[in-house]
């Protein structure tokens, strides 16, 4: 995904990715590339009950 912009968490780094959940702008630093989230969004998930399923809090 091309994105452009700095990340809206640290606005000090080139965003390299879009948070699909909240839509943040991240950079490398602040996107979990396993979770596919940004780090806000990946500090809130939680694995769903009885799996390794990952739950987001939507805001």
């Amino acid at each position: 995904m091309s994105v452009s912009g700095l990340c809206q968490i640290c606005e000090s780094r080139p965003a390299a990715n879009r948070c699909p959940n909240c839509g943040t702008l991240a950079c490398e630093v602040h996107f979990d590339e396993s979770l596919r989230l940004c780090a806000d969004c990946a500090s809130q998930a939680q694995p769903g009950p009885g799996n390794d399923d990952v739950e987001i809090n939507r805001f």
